[in-house]
This record gives C-alpha cells, structure tokens and sequence, in this order.
C-alpha cells in the first residue's frame, strides 16, 4: 500500500491531501519548509515506511521510517501545526487555515484503520510525499 501526501507550501505551514489509489483519505497539516530543520520543519519529500507505534502521550499512531537527518517523525492527531506539532503530520477533516484545520482525531481514526488493514494483511505500508507545486511557496490560499 502506497499513500501518496501531495503538499502545497505556503511561508506559515504546509498543506496536504492524503490519498489511496486515487481516492481523498483526509487532508493534512505540517509546519513549514524550513530546510529540513528538527522540530520547526516539515519533513523533505520522498518515500518512507510507515509503521505502528505506541507512546504514552498520542497511544497508537503511525512512525515514518529512516526521515534522513531526523527521527520520531510521527503521524498522529493536531488542529493547529505551529503550536502542536515538532516536525510531524497531522491528519485532518478539513483545512481551516495555512497549517491549520478541523477534527483532526476524525481524521486520524479514518487513516489508522485503513493502514492498520494493511498491516494485518502483512502488507507493507508506504507513504509517498511529493509536492502539488513546482515553487516551494505559493500565495494561493486553500478554498
């Protein structure tokens, strides 16, 4: 299984759409490209296997692997990127602003299970990052 996370860059955050063979799973949030930076950056863009992790904090959620020069890139649920996340991606039900959005756990519920399947099948899980855009920033707003 290959999710494909097509991301818009805008100078305060990141937005995304999350698809499986070409159907909307949920919409993202992140924190901006700030040169792959630990903690106030998103993460760069490329192919990473993800798999089931377990912390105290966020319970089950999803770990991409081998992020090249980071770790404990998570996917797991936030509304608001710049004051709840640290590099990682945030699944939600709808943008309600650059890096920010709406019923997020939803969303989050909604991509664990279908993973999770996948997982149970013993099929390896991927997610496939790229870029909606051909600039790194764009001033269009999400309708």
């Amino acid at each position: 299984m290959v999710l494909v996370l097509n991301r818009t860059y805008f100078s305060e955050g990141t937005q995304g759409t999350l698809e499986w063979n070409g159907t909307l799973v949920c919409y993202t949030i992140e924190l901006p490209w700030l040169q792959n930076q630990r903690r106030v950056s998103c993460v760069p863009e490329g192919e990473y296997v993800l798999r089931q992790r377990f912390s105290p904090k966020f319970k089950w959620h999803l770990h991409l692997q081998n992020v090249p020069g980071r770790d404990l890139i998570l996917i797991h649920p936030a509304n608001d990127a710049k004051k709840e996340l640290l590099g990682c991606i945030a699944p939600v039900s709808m943008h309600t602003g650059i890096g920010k959005g709406g019923s997020s756990r939803k969303a989050f519920l909604k991509l664990k299970a279908l993973v999770n399947a996948a997982l149970e099948r013993n099929e390896a899980v991927k997610i496939s990052i790229q870029s909606h855009l051909t600039t790194p920033f764009s001033d269009s707003r999400i309708k």
